[in-house]
């Protein structure tokens, strides 16, 4: 408010100093120009011969003189001094129209008089006529002016600083409800939202935001709190397990079976050593990882490789008939399709198949619906490779298509820790293939099939050309 004040007040004075120069040299070339208008008329009644006298002039604070070479006043207004030329002939230039202030004492006015001269006569009897007006009249206007500028500024700035403390005011009450309210949720734990003010206008559009931003960590904070329960509650399993052996081992002493205690030890380590990598992966994957080295992948090969290690149900692998190019990491890729093929194993009936072939971007009937496409595969726009899994199981319902991909998801029929895993590997699967810039689809394998209807897991990455080929 003190800078705005200073800065009108600053401005406000600038303008009133300009506006009395202006005032003054307009007032000041009105007088020169009335003053030279009446010195030209003179003066070609003196080149006519014909000057009366007294010489005629109009109002009482004008006076006009005639005068010779030798500074004799050869003729003059009734007001004028007949003897006393109104400024000596010594300061006039012959021949040039001149203008200039004496003394009011000298002509018989009060104040400062501006004088005008004018050459008139012939060569041979050169005169020059002589015109002074007064200029109280000029400075008795700037005097006014000056003192309404004076007295009517500081009430200007007066107002106008009330006006912006009022609208500065008004503009900021909706800041300082965003600070209470901000402050008020910091001592409710970060719960609560910001008062939204009314008006359409930057501060709402900053409220909103703010709430949206105090949603999403809240959303964020939730789903922390969730992973973290979630974590911990898996984590008691195989502890569990690992003590109950281990005491139930102690307490037979010499009847335990040590060779099965350590192969269920072992079990229950594997277990969560696979946990917690899980974990890991999924805490890394969260961040904003930087930039890794990615290159062309074949994907026979990788399908390959992933089939030879799942021997039982058998995995029967399609491969393709040329060689399908992909980019990116080559473990991101690998873990993908081994947490495909493991689910699929561990539900299959009777076998899975794997099999990979050309296919076009992602959809309009692959972008989300029923199917549960999760990834940012693109917009159709781009060539893709299709990769599918498919197994003879139950498959899963449409309606929990969706959830599966969500961290710690188990279905009613997956739910032993014994047989399931921890939920975590098509969430992992998910936030690979978002990496990879592809899409991941879930349908059913064997649509109206008596034993289950199966599922086929449509795999979308992104094509490239056969590097190996010119």
């Amino acid at each position: 408010m003190a800078v705005g004040v200073l800065g009108v007040s600053g401005g406000l004075a600038v303008g009133g100093l300009v506006l009395l120069a202006v005032l003054g040299w307009a007032l000041q070339r009105a007088v020169d120009t009335e003053a030279f208008r009446t010195a030209d008329a003179v003066a070609l009644l003196a080149a006519e011969e014909v000057l009366p006298d007294p010489l005629p002039v109009a109002g009482g604070q004008v006076r006009v003189q005639v005068i010779d070479a030798a500074g004799r006043v050869r003729a003059a207004s009734i007001d004028a001094d007949r003897l006393v030329p109104m400024v000596s002939p010594g300061s006039l230039d012959a021949g040039v129209r001149q203008r200039l202030t004496v003394s009011g004492e000298r002509v018989g006015l009060t104040g400062p008089v501006r004088v005008v001269a004018v050459p008139a006569g012939t060569a041979a009897d050169p005169r020059t006529v002589l015109v002074a007006r007064s200029l109280a009249d000029v400075r008795h206007s700037a005097h006014v002016v000056r003192t309404i500028l004076l007295v009517s500024f500081p009430l200007l700035v007066a107002v106008l600083a009330a006006v912006a403390w009022r609208v500065v005011g008004a503009t900021l009450r909706p800041v300082e409800a965003l600070r209470r309210g901000a402050e008020e949720i910091t001592g409710r734990n970060g719960g609560g939202r910001l008062p939204v003010p009314a008006s359409r206008d930057e501060i709402h559009r900053l409220a909103v935001t703010l709430n949206g931003m105090l949603g999403r960590l809240e959303s964020a904070r939730d789903r922390q709190r969730a992973f973290v329960a979630d974590a911990a509650h898996e984590l008691r399993s195989p502890l569990a397990n690992i003590r109950t052996e281990l005491e139930v081992a102690r307490r037979l002493a010499d009847r335990t079976d040590w060779t099965a205690v350590s192969a269920n030890l072992l079990a229950d380590t594997e277990r969560l050593g696979r946990l917690v990598d899980d974990l890991l992966l999924l805490a890394r994957l969260d961040e904003r990882p930087p930039a890794r080295a990615t290159g062309p992948v074949e994907l026979g090969a990788l399908l390959a490789a992933v089939a030879a290690r799942c021997p039982s149900p058998p995995v029967r692998l399609d491969a393709p008939a040329a060689p399908l190019w992909t980019e990116g990491d080559p473990d991101e890729l690998r873990r993908i399709l081994t947490n495909l093929v493991d689910n699929a194993v561990r539900h299959a009936h009777g076998e899975v198949v794997l099999a990979a072939g050309p296919g076009a971007g992602p959809g309009a009937g692959e972008a989300g619906g029923d199917g549960g496409t999760v990834g940012g595969g693109g917009s159709g726009v781009g060539a893709y490779h299709l990769v599918t899994v498919t197994d003879d199981g139950p498959g899963i319902p449409a309606g929990d298509r969706e959830r599966v991909f969500g961290r710690f998801t188990r279905l009613d029929d997956a739910r032993a820790r014994d047989d399931g895993g921890a939920g975590l590997g098509l969430a992992i699967v998910r936030e690979l293939v978002r990496r990879a810039g592809g899409g991941i689809e879930l349908t059913d394998a064997h649509p109206g099939r008596t034993g289950g209807p199966g599922l086929r897991v449509r795999l979308l990455l992104p094509a490239l050309p056969d590097p190996e080929r010119p």
